[in-house]
């Protein structure tokens, strides 16, 4: 297929589901009880959302929101970290847009901008960079945010700073690794899960092989997927099949985008600006083990964190809101007791709503089980099953 609006077919996207509903019937009777499929890429849980795939889903499927938005794990100890690096005097912040307006224990970044601190929104570090060389009197500091997708962006940036001879760029770097995530998911007591939708984008950088632990070590099913409606459908029919057979085995349905072993360039700059960190605290998970990275000891000059006397503790979330539990897969967003009432996109309490990757962002603007058709060719179809 070549056009987007291949991937939209519905014709296509109901024979998908005539099959999905077909095996999954036949191994929840055999399991007495749904098969849990986890989408670990947040950008897989807004197309789900957007097109309405779950409610088309039957009940024999459960799908489980994974851990994959960074925004969303993003602890509010290191957003205090931000707010108190932005108001520094002679200091630019710049971020990504998604991490504004993400609650710290007192403020947002938008917030602190609200208050004087020069916060800046910027589309790649590249922009930071660009700030720095036209304020040679200002500290600029660019807030290293997300999976491997954007390591190798930031990475090229730091790099560049160097050849470049700039002394007054910095990197706050909380940049996170998707494998001992998804090995920390698994080990969680309280959660059961049959299969894996893989995360595209973060696979488009590292490739598959990464991801044979789970089938070889938790014998559970990987499906590398891509976005559209009928790329998510197909990788639920793909997992599906693995468990019909017994078998446990890392395929790759965005073959298109990801390739076997990765991007080696991209790899190669990430293993030479970054190294792993001890242990990363994350939202809802806790403290995982090699799972964030920071700069390696040759770029210490472009380190924020050495910059500037940062508090780095650890906080927790108010007691009512509930994002930990949502990462985790323990419960659905609109389970959480202020879900939709005090924490809306308007008035977020937790960072799941700020998020344009957030599970609760996407129930909340796409209507979760209340959404009865599929979007396809800019229109709406319904999809009688």
């Amino acid at each position: 297929m070549k056009y987007v609006d291949e991937f939209r077919d519905p014709i296509k996207a109901k024979a998908l589901l005539k099959e999905i509903n077909q095996i999954a019937d036949g191994l929840a009777e055999k399991l007495n009880r749904p098969v849990f499929i986890m989408e670990v890429c947040g950008g897989h849980t807004h197309s789900i959302f957007r097109y309405g795939i779950e409610n088309m889903l039957p009940p024999s499927i459960e799908l489980i929101h994974g851990p994959g938005c960074p925004v969303c794990v993003l602890p509010r100890g290191r957003v205090d970290d931000c707010v108190f690096i932005a108001e520094q005097e002679n200091v630019i912040f710049t971020t990504f847009g998604d991490a504004i307006r993400v609650p710290g224990s007192k403020k947002s970044l938008m917030e602190a901008r609200a208050n004087g601190a020069d916060v800046r929104m910027v589309y790649s570090p590249l922009d930071a960079l660009s700030i720095a060389k036209k304020n040679p009197d200002k500290e600029v500091v660019f807030f290293g945010l997300g999976f491997e997708t954007t390591m190798p962006s930031t990475a090229f940036t730091v790099l560049k700073a160097e050849a470049d001879g700039l002394k007054n760029f910095s990197l706050f770097c909380n940049h996170i690794t998707i494998i001992p995530t998804i090995k920390a998911v698994l080990d969680s007591p309280d959660l059961q899960l049959d299969g894996f939708l893989g995360p595209g984008h973060v696979s488009m950088v590292i490739g598959n092989q990464p991801y044979e632990f789970i089938a070889k070590n938790y014998h559970r099913p990987v499906v590398v997927a891509g976005f559209e409606p009928l790329d998510i459908l197909q990788s639920l029919w793909m997992v599906l099949k693995q468990l019909q057979t017994g078998e446990a085995r890392i395929e790759n349905q965005y073959n298109r985008i990801v390739p076997e072993y990765g991007n080696k360039m991209a790899l190669d700059a990430i293993s030479k600006v970054f190294e792993l960190r001890q242990f990363f605290e994350w939202r809802g998970l806790g403290s995982i083990d090699h799972s964030g990275v920071q700069l390696k000891q040759d770029y210490a000059a472009f380190d924020a964190e050495k910059k500037f006397a940062i508090a780095n503790v650890t906080i927790a979330d108010p007691k009512s809101c509930q994002c930990g539990e949502v990462l985790k897969g323990a419960i659905k967003p609109w389970q959480c007791k202020v879900f939709g009432k005090a924490c809306t996109p308007e008035t977020p309490v937790g960072a799941l709503m700020v998020s344009s990757e957030g599970a609760c962002a996407a129930y909340y603007l796409y209507g979760g089980d209340r959404i009865d058709a599929i979007q396809i060719n800019d229109v709406v179809e319904e999809v009688s099953l």
